[in-house]
């Protein structure tokens, strides 16, 4: 993703670290963030530079956080040891916090992803377990839908079926923040007792809810496109967590969609 567009960019230092340039004017002119390029971290960061491995290393850690705490409450709010909605309400509200303070954050905070992972570990579980009351088995087929999606996207993305162009890059950020306002407005009005139907069981909220698959889809784009640029420009590998923060948040969104499409289409059977 653009450095002006990410938060993982804007919140990297603009003016790099000492003797960290660029290897080209070249990336500054296609918008990759001034300071950054050279091959190898400068001396006394005590840094290195990011690797593919760093990344897949923060994520696994980040997923396997949100997963175990995620099967922990599921398991309780099934067994009835525990009522679905204080872990419903905590995670959510703590999620939102802590993701607000690691995008405005200058620097990253290894604590901070890993305990929005556990936020959302908890506010998923409470909400799968609720799912899983009523159509036994949703829970991995949604698992196995998100994995599914998110391989085949990862596939595009390297295969350059579909280039991270800015102008892509602007559609899909224009039409996730257009998701997001739909969803505020539709929650305003529910509060005054008006219901839009964009999340019902019929066919508005399907096919509300496959265009927002097909938008969190094409965010993972720009979640692979940011760690690749990140990686090639030299970016010190402690902004994996950037990385990693961001394929979580989006893995988030999409877990929920396929998750609500799936109790959709097999409550209406």
């Amino acid at each position: 993703m653009r450095s002006t567009s990410n938060p993982a960019f804007r919140n990297l230092p603009q003016g790099g670290y000492a003797g960290f340039q660029p290897q080209a004017q070249g990336y500054q002119d296609q918008g990759y963030p001034p300071g950054y390029g050279s091959p190898s971290a400068p001396a006394g960061t005590g840094d290195r530079p990011m690797t593919v491995d760093d990344v897949v290393t923060k994520t696994a850690a980040t997923l396997g956080v949100a997963l175990v705490v995620g099967i922990i409450t599921a398991v309780l709010v099934l067994g009835k040891d525990i009522s679905p909605y204080p872990p419903m309400i905590i995670g959510a509200i703590v999620g939102l916090v802590i993701s607000l303070v690691i995008i405005f954050k200058k620097t990253p905070s290894p604590a901070l992803v890993l305990t929005y992972s556990a936020a959302e570990g908890l506010f998923l579980g409470a909400i799968t377990g609720v799912f899983e009351m009523f159509v036994p088995g949703i829970a991995f087929q949604a698992i196995l839908g998100t994995a599914l999606v998110f391989i085949t996207m990862l596939v595009v993305y390297k295969t350059g079926a579909i280039k991270v162009t800015p102008k892509l890059t602007k559609w899909i950020i224009g039409a996730t923040v257009g998701a997001a306002g739909l969803m505020l407005v539709n929650l305003v009005l529910s509060m005054f007792g008006v219901n839009m139907g964009i999340r019902d069981a019929g066919p508005l909220g399907i096919g509300i809810s496959l265009l927002f698959i097909g938008i969190a889809a094409f965010n993972f784009l720009l979640d692979f496109d940011m760690a690749d640029q990140m990686i090639r420009s030299g970016t010190p590998s402690k902004f994996a967590w950037y990385v990693a923060f961001g394929l979580m948040t989006t893995l988030v969104w999409l877990y929920l969609e396929i998750l609500r499409l799936l109790y959709m289409l097999q409550s209406s059977d």
